[in-house]
């Protein structure tokens, strides 16, 4: 096989040598574009020998996935340096519009049959199996599908030829085929009326088919080399996740990730978590089972369920889980009987004293004031001790409200308090 591809890449060699030589005589850019595809067929070439090197070699322990990535790499780079030449005839084609040069006929012809039957023949012999697999694959060019159209309406009247256009023909056969009907139209354009800028029209309309050929492949085989998930296995896999998690002694699949390793070779890492009583072996086995179906590199992790529920205390807490006298204890005032409540409103009676007085931001007169104590000393690392200050020495300092010294205070039920809210010493004097 190696041999076989050796031999058909020397002879691409030489025709294109041949065809670039001829180009240079008749001045011709639609040739040239065309001797392009002549050169494309020296990448897929070298693609598929690439592929055939691939299947020889085992995974090492440096690779461990193998050596499949080589050509899908190889079906990307061969495709995007087709796309960058026919830009090249887009940019040369553009310059010839404000120039037309004098197109020689002589050798035109005599290229086009050489290099289609070279393509068609190297296409046919040679079983190239990354690009066949990446034309079925990749999604359909506008030249298949304009194609496609026209076929199923030659198919209806000729059924015989479904087989042939139908669903879709093979994208390098049909730019072949494309391409050398454009330049036998040129050749009698040419020929019949001098007219030269039909040349370089042909040579636009084969760059423009390369690109739309080439541009699918190149984005199938980019996204394999981003190891992403081809979207038409996602509700296959989500539907092998959602059996793997129903199996006997499975808790939870998680951490699923899927991605294509080369063409059609799928590969795929999943956590599995089990029950404590469950036997790893037995489950991992059920796993792979599943889903050996369509990922054939498969990487399983399980691990048992250690998550301990907390146990519940009954019974009197014991003196050592909870240090009551670093707690502060508010004392709450008592509440009022039910005798005081009306039993029809359930509210309570209105007192018959006078109502009370009430302030703003104060507590009432009747309510003990609420405390918070903390004895315990908190050194902060200097050596100082900071215990607790007394809320009266705060409110003799005049530290309680801005303003007020020793003799007011907030009524809080310590002595020196006045009984209205707001009186103070500056009885008499104006406001300011």
């Amino acid at each position: 096989m190696s041999w076989k591809i050796l031999l058909f890449g020397a002879i691409n060699l030489t025709c294109t040598g041949f065809l670039l030589m001829w180009c240079s005589s008749t001045n011709s850019i639609a040739l040239t574009a065309y001797t392009y595809l002549t050169i494309f067929d020296l990448f897929s070439l070298m693609t598929c020998l690439i592929s055939y090197w691939v299947m020889m070699k085992k995974p090492s322990p440096v690779y461990s996935f193998g050596f499949e990535r080589l050509e899908v790499l190889a079906v990307f780079a061969s495709t995007v340096l087709a796309q960058l030449g026919a830009l090249f005839i887009l940019k040369e084609s553009a310059e010839r519009f404000l120039e037309q040069p004098e197109i020689h006929t002589g050798r035109l012809l005599v290229g086009t049959f050489v290099a289609l039957s070279f393509n068609l023949f190297t296409m046919l012999s040679v079983r190239n199996k990354p690009f066949a697999y990446v034309s079925e694959a990749a999604s359909t060019s506008w030249l298949q599908e304009h194609v496609a159209d026209l076929s199923r309406s030659l198919c209806g009247i000729i059924p015989g030829l479904s087989s042939i256009f139908l669903p879709r023909m093979n994208p390098f056969v049909l730019i072949d085929l494309a391409g050398a009907f454009a330049l036998c139209i040129t050749y009698m354009l040419i020929e019949i009326n001098n007219y030269f800028a039909v040349d370089t029209a042909s040579a636009i309309a084969i760059a423009l088919m390369t690109f739309g050929t080439m541009y699918p492949m190149s984005v199938y085989s980019g996204k394999v080399l981003l190891q992403t998930t081809p979207p038409h296995v996602i509700g296959q896999l989500d539907k092998l996740i959602r059996e793997v998690s129903t199996l006997d002694g499975v808790l939870e699949v998680r951490n699923e990730h899927f991605w294509t390793l080369g063409f059609g070779t799928l590969a795929g890492s999943v956590h599995v978590r089990i029950r404590r009583d469950a036997n790893e072996q037995m489950v991992l086995a059920h796993v792979t089972n599943r889903l050996y179906t369509l990922v054939s590199t498969l990487t399983v992790q399980i691990f048992k369920d250690d998550w301990i529920r907390p146990a519940l205390l009954s019974g009197p807490v014991a003196a050592n889980v909870l240090n009551f006298s670093d707690h502060h204890i508010i004392p709450m005032p008592p509440l009022k009987s039910t005798d005081d409540s009306n039993p029809v409103t359930s509210t309570p009676n209105k007192p018959s004293s006078p109502p009370p007085e009430f302030s703003f931001n104060t507590p009432g007169k009747n309510v003990n004031p609420v405390i918070l104590l903390n004895t315990q000393t908190r050194p902060y690392g200097l050596g100082l001790n900071h215990g607790h200050t007394p809320y009266s020495s705060i409110l003799n300092q005049g530290l309680g409200v801005p303003g007020i010294g020793a003799s007011q205070g907030l009524r809080t039920g310590f002595t020196n308090m006045p009984s209205r809210y707001g009186t103070n010493n500056r009885i008499g004097q104006p406001r300011p």
